[in-house]
């Protein structure tokens, strides 16, 4: 699940959905958010695992898995937005969204396949 990490909005372990946006839940006032749509790891499913899900597993993404999460959450937001962002554009806006284990490699190819395999995810 969601997790908390910094508490000030520069790892991205805590990054969920508002309205589809990808925002840092620690930095979001309570007010903000009231009566919006919220929408944590947890709700990217429908029937069975998320399409980036099954390529972090693929991809053997997670290590300690803290951040994956979030990870995951600013990916669909970018992938929503944009289903077929260049390996550029993938790194932008995955800039703030820190791992610790270092596995930004494998998570970009995760990205880049979902991209590569119908965009939106």
């Amino acid at each position: 699940g969601t997790k908390y990490a910094c508490g000030i909005g520069q790892c991205g372990a805590c990054t969920v959905h508002l309205n589809g946006e990808a925002v840092r839940s620690c930095q979001t006032a309570i007010a903000l958010a009231a009566g919006q749509q919220i929408t944590t790891i947890e709700g990217l499913l429908v029937n069975g695992d998320h399409p980036l899900q099954r390529a972090w597993l693929e991809g053997q993404v997670p290590q300690c898995g803290y951040c994956q999460p979030g990870q995951i959450m600013q990916a669909a937001a970018l992938l929503k937005a944009n289903p077929h962002p260049t390996r550029l554009e993938i790194m932008g806006a995955m800039t703030g969204v820190l791992c610790r284990c270092g596995t930004y490699q494998r998570i970009l190819g995760a990205i880049q396949h979902v991209a590569e395999a119908g965009g939106e995810a």
